[in-house]
C-alpha cells in the first residue's frame, strides 16, 4: 500500500484507523501513512492536535514507525 488511497479504499477503512475517527481524517493503516500524517500534522486543527499526535504516536508504535517530528512529540504530551 503506498501513501495514496483511493475513495474506494479510504471508504473501507474502519474507523479506528483514522488519527481524527469522527472526521474520518489522517488514516493511518500502515506505516505509509502515519509518515504521511507526521508530515501533515501541521495542517490539523489546532484545538484537535493534542489528539491527532497521540494518535500518530499509537500507529507509529504499532507499524514500527520511529516519529522524529518535536512538534508532534510535544503536541502528545499535553
Amino acid at each position: 500500500m503506498t501513501d495514496r488511497l483511493d475513495s474506494e479504499e479510504r471508504r473501507e477503512l474502519p474507523d479506528s484507523l483514522f488519527g481524527l475517527p469522527e472526521r474520518r481524517e489522517y488514516p493511518m493503516p500502515d506505516a505509509a501513512h502515519v509518515r504521511a500524517a507526521e508530515s501533515y500534522f501541521r495542517y490539523c486543527p489546532e484545538d484537535l492536535k493534542p489528539r491527532l499526535a497521540r494518535a500518530i504516536l499509537r500507529f507509529g508504535k504499532e507499524y514500527g514507525v520511529d516519529v522524529e517530528s518535536p512538534v508532534v512529540k510535544a503536541y502528545a504530551a499535553q
